[in-house]
């Protein structure tokens, strides 16, 4: 008799674990279908509109190409170049465009350790390169990987030859900063990679179950710079010492910040790489383009409206958005992590942040990695013989 319960207790048992394995593979299976059934809907609802307006998609690249700020650009950075101005502000402030932070012009720093050839030159040469140029994302093994592993290795490694120039790191895990991360254990996944990369110095201590522990690269804005340079030796990322930091500049007075950071930092510091001007054009651009297409498919609204719906002097694209972007560019397989959000979900898993900027459209750069996700080309803006990797988003 009790080896007869026995018996049907492991029956129950073994019942109850194939019927939540059906259910779970039911609710996968689900969940699936309602992420590719939104990516089929949105793309029929491309096509019909282009079909029905056949110059849409030039008027889409037209607008998107479009700056409104670079005459102010232009400005700032002229001033910024012009001696006498420099000197005539050292004590005044500068409001910044795309930020409420009130920045130094010409610190008294500068003057006191001579650098203000040094901020100049590096100025001047970010502003000369700053135009439109596709083939941008065919050079940031060059501009990105190759001064990274030159910082680490030294004469072992030669940038000179051919095939260390031009070749990728085999994979990376690009990890956001959401507070979905919460809900999953993706430490061991991340740091599986060859190379992780973070956004904003983002906290990973404590966190090692979700987000991981490795990090190779800290990508971050200007802003976060302009925080760190009130600091001694300008180090705030609480990585290892060897993560390099790769920055993208929001204002053309932060290289003040990258000046003053570069001097005191000293050669055995970590690596400070800023971005390409050209790859930030690159990458304004593509935002710019997801974000007028959602808007008039959402709102049926005219591409003129896009501009004072969205505050177009501030609409910047997001860290995040161009992190995944300089991965695509340096790496041979690209994983993404923590993009995307919850209402029962932080808005940062490691932050009380309660709600996104919102100088960021979000939704369109989702977009744009669902395009990459499914393979959809070609890609506005990149050139048609573009090759990018594999890109995998862990949800």
């Amino acid at each position: 008799m009790i080896p007869q319960i026995k018996h049907n207790n492991i029956m129950k048992r073994s019942f109850h674990i194939r019927s939540l394995f059906f259910l779970l593979l039911f609710v996968f299976l689900i969940a699936t279908l309602i992420n590719n059934s939104r990516t089929i809907i949105r793309k029929t609802l491309l096509l019909r509109f282009q079909l029905q307006y056949p110059t849409f998609e030039a008027a889409l690249l037209k607008h998107a190409a479009i700056d409104p700020t670079e005459p102010q650009w232009n400005r700032e950075i002229r001033n910024l170049l012009d001696q006498n101005n420099l000197n005539n502000n050292h004590h005044h402030h500068h409001q910044t465009r795309r930020s409420h932070v009130s920045v130094t012009l010409g610190s008294p720093l500068l003057f006191q350790r001579n650098l203000v050839p040094d901020f100049h030159k590096a100025l001047r040469e970010w502003f000369q390169k700053r135009k439109f140029e596709p083939s941008i994302m065919s050079e940031l093994t060059q501009l990105v990987k190759n001064p990274i592993e030159f910082h680490h290795k030294g004469n072992n490694y030669s940038s000179s030859s051919s095939e260390k120039s031009s070749s990728r790191y085999s994979s990376c895990a690009v990890v956001g900063n959401s507070g979905i991360l919460l809900k999953k254990h993706y430490g061991s996944v991340i740091d599986s990679h060859e190379v992780v990369i973070r956004l904003n110095h983002a906290r990973v201590q404590g966190f090692e179950q979700n987000v991981g522990s490795k990090t190779n690269i800290s990508f971050v804005n200007s802003n976060i710079l302009h925080g760190c340079s009130r600091m001694i030796g300008c180090n705030c990322h609480g990585y290892n010492h060897d993560v390099a930091t790769v920055m993208y500049i929001c204002q053309p007075v932060h290289f003040m910040d990258y000046t003053l950071c570069k001097r005191s930092m000293g050669a055995r510091a970590p690596l400070l790489v800023v971005t390409d001007p050209r790859f930030d054009v690159l990458c304004a651009r593509i935002v710019k383009y997801y974000s007028l297409r959602r808007f008039v498919l959402e709102s049926g609204k005219g591409l003129e409206e896009w501009g004072p719906l969205h505050d177009e002097a501030m609409f910047h694209y997001s860290s995040g958005f161009q992190a995944v972007m300089l991965a695509l560019g340096v790496c041979e397989r690209v994983s993404m992590f923590g993009f995307g959000k919850s209402v029962s979900a932080k808005h940062h898993y490691h932050t009380n942040q309660k709600s996104e900027l919102s100088l960021h459209d979000y939704e369109a750069e989702y977009e744009f990695y669902d395009d990459l996700v499914h393979g959809i080309r070609p890609l506005p803006f990149l050139k048609h013989d573009t090759k990018l990797p594999p890109l995998v988003m862990y949800h």
